[in-house]
């Protein structure tokens, strides 16, 4: 194709010489215009992605095959335009010639105009121009491979890894929840958190206040004095992996007791839901007993403790301290209620066995119930050791867009080696050395299958993730500045540009916010 361009009026459309001859200025007057413009120029360009099609249909066996077909008037929808192109209605029919297909696949989706689209997306922005047998999967799997798309965007699907109940214990205070409450006000006593211990089987729990800077040495006492010396060592603890439970002399002692310690998988709370759950209970109760009597909270944690454990508990049908003792604990509400129940001997032996029996088949009862419902919100999903799996990380910022975790996470990273399988929906990983302060072993829920081998990987950001997993984003730049007009005042505001994001992916943000946490943003305009 000829294509005559003036260059001092580059910004205009190029006309064609042929068409000067049609003009009747020119023809009337042929000594202002002789044939030869002077200043034009003639430019060649290469064959067009179309032109390409069309040579390579020339060599497709299949589209041969559809010719001849259309000649028996046995295609319907193909046809064959005046150049011999084989259309598919207005859609040209590309050749099986793996390059021509993979230049469409990357310009519709890897370029600047297409930005990553979905899979339906980009498969229905491309069936208005192209046909070819088996595209729409062939989209597919492009998609699914693209290793930009498995790590910035967001699943939607159900959470992976169906709910896994721990085994009922066999009697009272045999095995054990703990967790931390952390984050909390200072008291005057000088605590600023509190340790939750609950008996798995007849759910009785222990609030213990208690402060971040204690040693596992002093918490080992704690243990003791407040556990050990009312129920005994249990055989069995479930932890969060809190740093506390990991540290070596916590292990020395509990191993010096016979105690098995059972730590839940890296970074997955739900392990131990029922501490998780005493602890949201505990948290309420703190919260109206600050309200109601304006008191420390530490003041406030013996009633709350005897609240919750003289309190129904639907997963056993009764009082944790029913539970453990028989029958519930008077009040002055339901002082005579309780009745004088008198039990000799055998008897007393023989109703406790009882009562445990039914403890546990009400258990049982109720997780049944809670996994069946639990895991209509889930999905099973199994990974193969020798797999390749992205591994979930959390944005943190000092500043939360919008008042709400950033819109741009969960982020991935990897992919990385599964090296073993731990439980029915654990895994472990072979990470990096620059994430050697990471646990290595996590649930199925923190993971997303890579489909491409590690090679064909581009270059991974570099992310500090931290040991929870989470890395922290922080603005670099103000794009742009705004003022909001409210009933009352006008809020300045200004649009910021994230690390590890692009400037499309700019939030705005309140400008008085930012001066007080990133005050360097500012620098330059002092």
């Amino acid at each position: 194709m000829e294509v005559l361009i003036d260059p001092p009026q580059a910004g205009v459309n190029a006309i064609d010489a042929t068409a000067l001859e049609n003009i009747r200025v020119v023809s009337e007057f042929p000594d202002v215009f002789p044939d030869s413009l002077p200043g034009t120029v003639s430019m060649e360009f290469e064959p067009t992605l179309e032109q390409e099609i069309r040579k390579g249909q020339l060599n497709d066996e299949k589209i041969k095959e559809v010719k001849e077909l259309i000649k028996l008037d046995k295609a319907p929808g193909f046809r064959v335009d005046a150049d011999g192109t084989v259309w598919y209605g207005d859609r040209i029919c590309v050749p099986n010639i793996k390059p021509i297909r993979d230049l469409i696949l990357k310009e519709a989706h890897e370029t600047a105009y297409s930005i990553h689209p979905g899979s339906e997306k980009m498969y229905q922005d491309l069936k208005q121009k192209f046909w070819w047998y088996g595209m729409k999967r062939e989209v597919a799997e492009y998609v699914a491979l693209c290793d930009v798309c498995q790590r910035v965007k967001a699943e939607h699907q159900k959470p992976a890894g169906l709910l896994q109940p721990l085994k009922i214990p066999e009697w009272k205070w045999e095995e054990i929840g703990m967790d931390f409450i952390v984050g909390l006000p200072r008291t005057q006593s000088g605590f600023d958190s509190i340790w939750v211990v609950v008996d798995r089987l007849t759910k009785v729990a222990h609030f213990i206040p208690v402060k971040t800077t204690y040693s596992g040495a002093k918490l080992a006492e704690l243990y003791m004095s407040r556990i050990v010396c009312l129920h005994g060592v249990p055989k069995k603890i479930v932890s969060d992996r809190g740093t506390q439970f990991i540290s070596h002399f916590w292990k020395r002692l509990h191993e010096s007791m016979g105690t098995k310690l059972n730590f839940s998988s890296a970074y997955h709370p739900q392990t131990d839901g029922q501490t998780e759950r005493t602890n949201q209970i505990l948290e309420d109760m703190l919260r109206a007993c600050a309200i109601q009597y304006g008191t420390s909270w530490d003041k406030s944690l013996p009633y709350a403790e005897f609240s919750y454990n003289n309190s129904y508990q639907a997963s056993i049908k009764m009082s944790p301290f029913q539970a453990l003792y028989g029958r519930r604990c008077r009040t002055p509400l339901h002082w005579d209620q309780l009745g004088e129940k008198q039990l000799f001997g055998p008897g007393i032996i023989e109703d406790a066995e009882r009562q445990v029996r039914m403890i546990r088949e009400n258990l049982r009862i109720a997780q049944t119930r809670q996994k069946s419902y639990a895991d209509n919100r889930r999905r099973d999903l199994e990974f193969a050791v020798g797999d390749y799996v992205y591994l979930k990380v959390s944005p943190i910022r000092g500043l939360r867009r919008f008042k709400v975790k950033g819109k741009l996470a969960p982020r991935y990273i990897g992919p990385f080696k599964i090296i073993d399988r731990k439980g029915e929906v654990a895994y472990q990983l072979e990470l990096p050395d620059r994430l050697s302060g990471v646990h290595n072993v996590f649930h199925i829920s923190q993971l997303k299958k890579c489909l491409r081998v590690p090679e064909e990987q581009l270059q991974e950001d570099e992310l500090n993730v931290q040991d929870d997993l989470t890395y922290t984003e922080y603005p670099v730049q103000i794009l742009e500045t705004a003022e909001r007009t409210t009933r009352n005042r006008v809020i300045k505001m200004c649009k910021v540009k994230w690390s590890h994001h692009t400037a499309e992916e700019a939030t705005w943000e309140r400008e008085d916010d930012l001066r007080a946490d990133y005050p360097e943003l500012f620098a330059s305009q002092s």
